[in-house]
């Protein structure tokens, strides 16, 4: 489940109040919370590292102990809400190859913005030459399609990159990394942060929408019992 970090530190509260007394286990990049009924919460830190988590290695994080109050400040749940919530400026790259957007958010305002469409032919069922001819066209399409997007890209975000906390990409991933591959966009691949945003042909409403989807907290929950997958 994804939740708004706006609702996360509320999500701990009657996590506890549903399951009882709680561990907790955090690293950089994750916050587990384990109930003594044996319910667990795998927390997927948005924008990592945690900035509380211990720093000697993520492969051997530390655990802290909670009771039935465990959701007040202080507590790892409220941490990474805190972080979640943190002020951040975003830059946002969708790419498929029937359009691509570009956009600078402030926190969840999108204060910069353009967006594209590119024409590019779905592969064709036809053999011979004539299969060869279209896939030609097609490839070249394609090309057009991605160099917009590159150009797009450094319109919008090239220019503040030295102000973005963190970028994220979204749309095909294939077609994402083309265009990042290009050598204009180099200041920024360094900044990508996960997740990667699976949305459809981006539009400014899609735009509009994926601030949702990078600021939330993705949480995957394991009731008492069930199996884990």
């Amino acid at each position: 489940m994804n939740v708004a970090p706006e609702r996360l530190a509320g999500w701990f509260d009657r996590f506890v109040e549903r399951h009882g007394p709680v561990a907790w286990t955090v690293s950089p990049r994750a916050v587990t919370v384990t109930a003594a009924d044996g319910a667990v919460a795998d927390c997927q830190v948005p924008f990592p590292p945690l900035p509380s988590a211990p720093t000697a290695t993520e492969t051997a994080p530390t655990t802290e102990t909670a009771t039935a109050t465990a959701t007040a400040d202080g507590s790892p749940g409220h941490q990474l809400a805190a972080h979640a919530l943190a002020d951040r400026r975003v830059g946002v790259l969708l790419v498929r190859l029937g359009g691509h957007a570009a956009g600078v958010f402030d926190g969840p305002r999108l204060i910069a913005s353009k967006v594209g469409t590119r024409q590019v032919h779905g592969r064709s069922a036809a053999g011979g030459w004539s299969q060869q001819r279209f896939a030609r066209r097609r490839d070249g399409q394609v090309r057009v399609a991605l160099a917009a997007a590159a150009d797009v890209a450094v319109a919008v975000l090239l220019p503040v990159a030295a102000e973005l906390n963190a970028v994220v990409l979204g749309g095909e991933r294939r077609a994402a990394a083309q265009v990042l591959d290009d050598p204009r966009l180099m200041p920024l691949r360094g900044l990508v942060v996960p997740p990667f945003l699976t949305v459809p042909d981006p539009r400014r409403r899609v735009l509009d929408e994926s601030a949702a989807q990078f600021r939330a907290v993705r949480i995957r929950v394991v009731e008492p019992g069930a199996p884990e997958l």
